[in-house]
């Protein structure tokens, strides 16, 4: 199936129908076309809007996700503005003259890290989401296994007759209200907030949102960058008495985005007024071109379920997350990363009953926790650490600016947050085998990289000067240290996990690896000389026995013990370890 562009050339049945083309649903379509599994996505924009740049923060978790897709090397190549540009975020009175005094500095915010990256095989990238929807539209459009039909809606959709199992009813109309009926074995509500597959299931979105609004300012300046007495920065955070908010370089031909925080939600914004807070952001009567303006709410939002039977909910149908840390789009390409390797074992016959299931499982959890952090930080915007005397001179200045510089550490969870970006782990998942062997305490800023079975696999840069994670198959991957083997050919060491493998039909790659460019045996950071690593790159499984690696596979794959008995007697061919 190619590319299409018309609702006309659709057939009356799909087996997997994508409501919703932005990030999640594209790179969700992207990811199950990597894995040889067509879909079809519906999106009512015919065009990206790049006046409402949105999200701004592709972490190095989401960077890496867009790697082993072929297309990390394409959005670096199509942001405009490089990492090297800056990395800092800089807390300060304001951006221009003698009264432009820096109050806090976080280096290497949002993974900005020029040069080779540690603790992934790729740093963060500042990049308008506009961007990178560009991006991924062109890879959706060139790929004969991704049907992307824009000028779409999905406007009814959900169980027929109240069966959540499939197929399903789904209505789908254009602008002018011509409407077409076609019929998904699998159905994902990838369509936002308001989705439409979402209040199919019934389910409303449970949270609250902030008392205060804010504002996006999109807006072209010719002065402002050599006006601006402070280093370059990602983002600019101007603590003022009378406008509080960020301001942050677009790309380097002289367009800026500017958030106003503390507004009153009842206020309507000209663009006159929006000028004017900008140059009350930046301390000077710069020249000043609004573009656009986006009046926005933080909203802490959690569905309470993610599916039901074969229909899921991917990104923002699932979550709303306050954008403090950059986190929401991150999150909801996370949600699209963990469904397609489970979406495409279910269509392609390896899946056991309790992997599909086990998406919302693992990833409510994480949505949870990071909407927690993030509403922790919008209680501390600019506005908060507001003081008269910030930009005064003399000692009463100095002593209100050391103040602020103090109170000020308690954001370093919005820039530094490692702790989140890559220590969330499905360690309660029943797809992973638990062991004994303790595990890092969960922290939003420190990230101690570790193979308890459901965290992130610790990346590594090899003596060969490869990525560990160049290694990983697209299916699972049992990684072995090449120190722990101790010259036993990988094919007899791992031949129950071959066995197990060709019994099930789950797709596994032995690979054995190492040292690390340091000299270090893998096996002293894992606590074993071998692990189970899951198509997502989360370890199913650590140890040193090969019988133990082939019954984890089973487990990491969907077939629970009790499960494993029951279909014992239902299906011989599917009779595991």
């Amino acid at each position: 199936m190619t590319a299409s562009h018309h609702a006309a050339d659709l057939p009356a049945e799909v087996q997997v129908l994508i409501a919703g083309g932005g990030p999640s649903g594209l790179f969700l379509a992207l990811d199950l076309a990597s894995r040889g599994i067509a879909s079809t996505v519906i999106e009512p924009r015919t065009a990206v809007d790049h006046t409402r740049p949105r999200a701004k923060t592709t972490n190095a978790r989401t960077m890496t996700h867009l790697r082993r897709l072929g297309l990390a090397d394409l959005l670096r190549d199509a942001a405009p503005l490089p990492v090297d540009h800056g990395q800092d975020v800089i807390f300060c009175t304001g951006l221009t003259g003698s009264a432009a005094h820096e109050l806090r500095r976080f280096r290497n915010a949002f993974q900005l890290v020029p040069g080779r990256y540690g603790p992934q095989p790729e740093c963060g990238q500042q990049v308008p989401q506009p961007v990178l929807e560009e991006v991924l539209r062109n890879a959706a459009t060139d790929n004969p296994l991704v049907t992307f039909v824009t000028g779409w809606s999905v406007t009814d959709a959900g169980p027929a007759g109240g069966d959540a199992t499939g197929p399903h009813a789904v209505v789908v109309t254009d602008a002018v209200g011509t409407s077409r009926t076609l019929w998904a074995q699998y159905l994902i509500g990838a369509d936002g907030g308001s989705s439409t597959v979402r209040r199919s299931l019934g389910l409303r979105l449970e949270g609250g949102s902030a008392a205060l609004s804010n504002v996006s300012i999109l807006f072209r300046s010719h002065s402002l960058a050599s006006a601006i007495a402070l280093d370059p920065a990602v983002q600019y955070w101007v603590v003022g008495s009378e406008t509080s908010g960020m301001v942050g370089p677009m790309d380097l031909e002289g367009t800026w985005w500017a958030i106003v925080q503390g507004v009153d939600p009842a206020v309507n914004v000209t663009t006159e007024d929006a000028a004017a807070m900008v140059r009350s952001l930046v301390g000077a009567e710069v020249d000043i071109d609004v573009v656009a303006t986006d009046p926005w709410t933080a909203r802490m939002l959690l569905a309470p379920e993610y599916s039901h039977g074969s229909i899921f909910l991917v990104g923002d149908a699932a979550h709303l997350n306050p954008p403090w840390g950059g986190h929401g789009f991150n999150t909801c390409i996370g949600d699209a990363a963990n469904l397609a390797w489970k979406l495409a074992a279910a269509i392609n016959g390896w899946a056991g009953p309790g992997l599909l299931p086990s998406y919302g499982e693992e990833r409510r959890p994480v949505a949870a926790r990071t909407i927690r952090d993030a509403a922790e930080n919008g209680k501390a915007l600019a506005y908060h650490f507001a003081d008269t005397h910030l930009a005064a001179p003399g000692a009463r200045g100095d002593a209100a600016r050391r103040a602020a510089n103090a109170a000020l550490a308690i954001k370093q969870s919005e820039f530094d947050s490692l702790g989140l970006v890559l220590g969330y782990s499905y360690a309660d998942s029943t797809l992973v085998v638990p062991d004994a062997l303790p595990a890092p305490a969960e922290d939003p800023i420190h990230y101690l990289p570790s193979a308890t079975p459901g965290a992130l696999l610790p990346h590594a840069w090899l003596a060969d000067g490869t990525s560990l994670y160049s290694h990983l198959g697209i299916g699972f991957t049992l990684l072995a240290d090449a120190g722990a083997l101790a010259g036993v050919p990988a094919a007899e060491a791992f031949q129950p996990v071959l066995a197990a493998a060709a019994r099930t039909g789950c797709p596994v790659t032995i690979a054995v690896v190492g040292p690390a460019d340091d000299g270090t045996h893998l096996s002293q950071v894992w606590g074993a000389g071998t692990l189970l690593v899951r198509p997502d790159q989360h370890v199913a499984w650590r140890g040193n026995s090969a019988a133990a690696a082939g019954a984890a596979l089973s487990v990491a794959a969907g077939w629970s013990p009790t499960s494993l008995e029951t279909t014992r007697s239902i299906r011989a061919d599917a009779v595991l370890p």
